[in-house]
């Protein structure tokens, strides 16, 4: 069985900016979301706790493997999504200046590649290779990454368009085996 929890909030999610691969760190309400993770998390025995390698993600996991006795193991795969040229931006100056490419990406367009970076199908190659890691490997487990993995993997495994897949900071949703 694997779980995937999303990290908490960073200034940049409340900002509505673009992350990318930047170590940004989680602000205060993101920290209390991840211990609220922690909290829920240590409720059930663990065998594995995966993550991004990015400073948000692996901030949330180590919380929550402090609370489960377990040390995350950071895998590349579960980073997020390369925005290239789109990285340090607000979604807003984007939109204002590439309109066309800002609504591609807010459908989901599986082909929308962002200028500069990788297009949400090699993002989404990438996590199921993840994906098929942590299958093989000790369950129940655990997996903290983005928005753009979860909603990636989820599209994968419920059949459901990209576009119609919403995850908030701290969500925790069972992906199922």
């Amino acid at each position: 069985m694997i779980w995937l929890a999303r990290h908490g909030q960073t200034a940049y999610n409340h900002q509505r900016r673009f992350q990318g691969r930047l170590p940004v760190p989680l602000d205060d309400t993101g920290r209390e979301q991840a211990r609220a993770l922690a909290q829920s998390a240590a409720e059930r025995e663990w065998a594995a706790l995966w993550c991004s390698p990015l400073e948000r993600a692996f901030e949330t996991a180590r919380i929550v493997g402090a609370a489960i006795g377990l040390e995350p193991v950071p895998d590349e795969r579960f980073a997020e999504t390369d925005c290239g040229d789109w990285t340090d931006r607000m979604f807003a100056d984007v939109e204002a200046s590439d309109p066309e490419g800002f609504a591609r990406f807010l459908r989901a367009d599986p082909e929308f590649a962002f200028p500069g970076g990788e297009s949400f199908a090699q993002q989404g190659a990438r996590v199921q290779a993840g994906l098929a890691d942590v299958r093989a490997g000790a369950a129940p487990a655990r997996v903290v990454g983005h928005r753009g993995v979860m909603r990636l993997a989820l599209a994968h495994a419920h059949g459901e368009p990209l576009s119609a897949i919403d995850v908030p900071n701290a969500a925790l949703v069972e992906l199922g085996t």
